[in-house]
C-alpha cells in the first residue's frame, strides 16, 4: 500500500477524528491491532529491509557518518526486536482507566484520579526507522493517536514501516486515520506540525539540538523534548575498578552514537594511576579519540602523548561518536558539581563501593536517570520494562526519563455523588 501524500492539516485533522473512538477501544481491542502490526512486521520483513538499503545507499552517496548510519541501518535482528518489542507492549497492562488514587471526601462524594489517553501525539524523529513501529505501538495501547515525521534520511523505511502499521490496524478494525505519516517536507512543514493547535496535543521531537532549537522558535503545540544525552561515569575511589572498565568501555563503545553513550569519564585522584591507563588503553584500541586533562594526562603513564588536551567546549558536548572527554576530581562532590555543571539531565553514573558516595551522587545529580554501579546504556524504554519508548525526557514536567504509556496519558477525575450541592 502506498501512502497518498495529505496535507499536514489533513493528517493532523483524521487523527483527531480517529483519536476519539481510538480513545474508548478497549484493552482486547487494542491488543488485537498490536498483534496484527507485529505479524505484518514479520511477514514483510523483506520488503521492509530493501526499503532500508534504499535509504542506506542514499546515505553513504549523501557522506553520514557513521555513527548515523548505524542509527539508520535494519537487519533481521533489528526488524525482529521491533516486532518483539510490539508483542511486549501487548503483554503489558493498559494504563487506560488505570486510578491513581481514589478516595471519598467527608460530604460522601467519591472521588478517583484516573488515566486518559492524550488524543493525538505526534513525534518528530530523525534516522532510526524502528521509532516508527514503537511509537505507534505505544500511542495505540495508550489510546492515541499518532502522527509520525521522520527524517528524509530514512524515508523509504518509514513509509514501509507506516504503511505495514496502517493497513494491520485497519484491518484489525481501529479508526481510519489513528496512524498518520507525514513525509516529504522541510522546516516549513515542521513548523506546521509544531503550530496545529486543537488537532495536536503533544509533539515529542527526537533528535540534536538543532531539531529542538527549530521547534522552539515556533511550537504553539505543548512539546516534550527528547533531548541530547551528555551523561558521564565517575569512578569513585572505593570503585571496584574491574567492574569499573567494562562499565565505561560499554558505556563509550557499545553504541557510541546513541543519547545513553558517555561522553565524558570522571575519575577520583586517589585511583587516577591504577586505573587510567588501563581503560585508556582498552578505549583507544576500541578507536576512542581521547580528550584529557592536565591531571588526566599525568596518570594516564606512557599513554599520556597520545591524548588530546580537553578544551571547555568537549565537556558540553555531545559527540554521539567515539570521541570522550577524560578529567580528574578530588572528590565526588567535585564529580557531582561538574556533571550538574555540564550534564543535560539524561543519564548519570556512579561507580563506587561506598555507600555514602552512591547516596550522595544519587541526591546531588539533577538527571532524570542516575546509575550506581552500572553502565549508562540502560536508559532505554524496552530495558526499563515499558516493551518501547517515544524517547527519553530530560524535562522535569509531566514526563521524565523514557517515555513509555503512562507518559502518553494524563488524568481525570470521576466524581461520584448521591445528590450533593455546595453549600
Amino acid at each position: 500500500m502506498a501512502i497518498t501524500a495529505q496535507s499536514v492539516a489533513d493528517v493532523c485533522g483524521s487523527a483527531k477524528r480517529a483519536s476519539r473512538p481510538l480513545a474508548l477501544l478497549d484493552t482486547a481491542a487494542k491488543n488485537r491491532a498490536l498483534e496484527a502490526i507485529a505479524a505484518a512486521v514479520d511477514e514483510r520483513v523483506d520488503e521492509i529491509l530493501e526499503a532500508n538499503a534504499r535509504d542506506m545507499d542514499s546515505g553513504r552517496a549523501a557522506g553520514l557518518d557513521a555513527a548515523f548510519l548505524d542509527k539508520l541501518r535494519l537487519d533481521h535482528d533489528r526488524v525482529a526486536a521491533m516486532s518483539d518489542g510490539v508483542r511486549q507492549i501487548v503483554a503489558l497492562p493498559d494504563p487506560v482507566g488505570e486510578v491513581i488514587q481514589g478516595f471519598r471526601l467527608p460530604n460522601g462524594l467519591d472521588l478517583r484520579q484516573v488515566r486518559a489517553p492524550l488524543g493525538v501525539v505526534a513525534v518528530v524523529y530523525e534516522a532510526r526507522p524502528n521509532v516508527t513501529v514503537d511509537c505507534t505501538a505505544l500511542a495505540i495501547k495508550s489510546g492515541n493517536a499518532i502522527v509520525l515525521r521522520g527524517s528524509s534520511q530514512a524515508a523509504h523505511s518509514n513509509a514501509v514501516l507506516a504503511a505495514v502499521a496502517i493497513e494491520a490496524t485497519n484491518d484489525a478494525g481501529l479508526p481510519q486515520g489513528a496512524i498518520g505519516l507525514v513525509a516529504g517536507g522541510g522546516r516549513e512543514e515542521l513548523a506546521e506540525l509544531a503550530t496545529q493547535d486543537g488537532l495536536v496535543d503533544l509533539i515529542v521531537p527526537r533528535g540534536g539540538e538543532g531539531l529542538k532549537a527549530a521547534l522552539k522558535n515556533v511550537a504553539t503545540v505543548p512539546v516534550i523534548y527528547a533531548a541530547s544525552g551528555n551523561c558521564h561515569v565517575f569512578v569513585d575511589a572505593d570503585a571496584d575498578l574491574r567492574a569499573a572498565e567494562e562499565i565505561v568501555v560499554n558505556a563509550k563503545t557499545q553504541r557510541p552514537g546513541v543519547c545513553n553513550a558517555i561522553e565524558t569519564l570522571l575519575v577520583h585522584r586517589d585511583v587516577a594511576p591504577e586505573f587510567l591507563p588501563g581503560v585508556l588503553r582498552r578505549l583507544r584500541d576500541a578507536g576512542v579519540e581521547l580528550r584529557a586533562d592536565g591531571r588526566a594526562r599525568a596518570a594516564a603513564g606512557d599513554l599520556a602523548t597520545s591524548l588530546q588536551d580537553v578544551t571547555d567546549e568537549d565537556w558540553d558536548t555531545e559527540y554521539l561518536a567515539m570521541v570522550l572527554a577524560v578529567g580528574v576530581v578530588d572528590s565526588v562532590h567535585e564529580a557531582i558539581e561538574h556533571v550538574n555543571a555540564h550534564g543535560s539531565g539524561h543519564s548519570e553514573a556512579i561507580v563506587t563501593g561506598s555507600t555514602d558516595s552512591a547516596r550522595a551522587f544519587e541526591r546531588g545529580v539533577d538527571a532524570a536517570c542516575v546509575y550506581v554501579n552500572a553502565s549508562t546504556r540502560f536508559t532505554d524504554g524496552g530495558e526499563f520494562g515499558m516493551g518501547a519508548e517515544i524517547g527519553n525526557s530530560t524535562q522535569k514536567l509531566h514526563a521524565r526519563g523514557p517515555i513509555g504509556m503512562r507518559e502518553l496519558c494524563t488524568y481525570k477525575y470521576l466524581v461520584e455523588g448521591s445528590g450533593q450541592v455546595r453549600p
